[in-house]
């Protein structure tokens, strides 16, 4: 029996900012589930089942908070699941949602990502003590950059690389009303004059700590078909693993990756990424990560990637954009980011991305990853259906 297509038919973010004073955490999941109910022009009782997702609890010392949270999101008497794969999460949440719809188990799927950063301290949460980790590590930063300096090493990269993501991205930034940083000054001095925190990488190519959600409304055919406006068709998504440490791993460009973006191709059909995919929305809370990926995802050759990046392919308006939205170096909420990237992406093959969005974007890859580049959760969306 083939699989029901799945389309996303409703997308709601909030205003991203440091911290959302003004809601609990159910008022700032039930603000981006509204807004993807209205742009579907649905209401609670049309929702079969909710999946949410989150980071680690302990992030903000509540847990297991979707089970107070079902009631905000309508899923009193619903089915409800919670999926957690550390800073990924928030994709392979959207994956969970569209594999039940795919597989005829619900028709209408809410899910949503959240994170109240303000709430709770991620950098120290992520120093984790030994044995879990080596000392002084001071965030999540501390871990990537030796990552970051290997990748250098390996492919020769100048050090300039980091800074052009970080003011491609802040610019893009200014182009999306829910981004967190909106630098209107920014400049790329200013980016190379920033503090170093972990060399080589700068206060300006770091992301932020965000409050945020983001939901989307999944759905069959005959949901599509009554929807009111253009629908994103998922045309390939998978998830993959592997061990935050092991011999033989590869930091740079760890082989879950590339496994996890050679599979959703293989769904969608696709045998040259940089040709016939339009744009990237891909997980990159250090800019240097861009490059990075671009090689593991298959844009580009194993130490090519900086050149994509250096010669302006990434840009908003070059051969592949990458990161439209702002990208994670604008706006994190880490529960949500993967999902916002999932739904950038479907935003733009809808044509719906606003000032951001990039001209007959017809496929676009959404990408999340988490942990010690552990976890990986992709995504490829089409403004047309899937071949039967």
């Amino acid at each position: 029996m083939s699989k029901e297509p799945v389309a996303v038919t409703g997308i709601g973010q909030t205003r991203h900012v440091a911290a959302r004073r003004d809601v609990s955490i159910a008022g700032l999941v039930r603000e981006a589930a509204r807004r993807a109910l209205d742009d579907a022009e649905l209401t609670w009782a049309d929702i079969d089942a909710v999946v949410i997702g989150k980071a680690p609890d302990f992030f903000e010392g509540v847990m297991m908070p979707e089970l107070y949270l079902a009631d905000a999101l309508g899923a009193v008497g619903k089915p409800m699941l919670r999926v957690h794969t550390a800073g990924s999460v928030g994709g392979s949440t959207a994956l969970v949602a569209a594999n039940l719809v795919a597989a005829r188990v619900h028709g209408t799927v809410l899910t949503l990502a959240f994170e109240k950063q303000s709430e709770s301290n991620a950098m120290w949460g992520l120093s984790l003590p030994i044995p879990f980790q080596q000392p002084l590590l001071a965030g999540a930063g501390g871990f990537f950059a030796p990552h970051v300096r290997a990748y250098m090493r390996r492919s020769g990269a100048p050090d300039t690389v980091g800074s052009l993501v970080a003011y491609k991205d802040r610019r893009n930034a200014l182009k999306n009303p829910y981004a967190h940083l909106h630098e209107h000054d920014i400049t790329l001095e200013k980016v190379q004059a920033s503090p170093m925190l972990w060399d080589p990488i700068r206060y300006s190519e770091t992301c932020p700590s965000s409050d945020g959600a983001c939901a989307m409304v999944l759905t069959d055919r005959a949901g599509a078909a009554r929807a009111p406006g253009p629908p994103a068709w998922l045309l390939g998504g998978a998830m993959r693993s592997e061990p935050t440490l092991f011999a033989g791993k590869d930091f740079v460009s760890p082989q879950a990756g590339k496994d996890c973006a050679a599979d959703v191709y293989r769904q969608a059909g696709i045998a040259d990424p940089r040709r016939e995919i339009d744009a990237v929305e891909m997980y990159v809370p250090f800019s240097w990560y861009e490059p990075m990926w671009l090689e593991n995802l298959g844009f580009a050759a194993e130490g090519e990637g900086w050149k994509l990046t250096e010669s302006g392919v990434t840009e908003l308006d070059g051969d592949l954009p990458v990161n439209m939205s702002g990208g994670v170096l604008s706006t994190n909420p880490i529960g949500a980011s993967g999902m916002i990237r999932f739904a950038e992406a479907a935003l733009q093959v809808r044509g719906r991305a606003g000032e951001h969005q990039v001209d007959r974007a017809r496929r676009v890859l959404g990408h999340a990853y988490g942990g010690g580049s552990q976890f990986f959760s992709m995504w490829l969306v089409g403004s047309e259906p899937p071949a039967s």
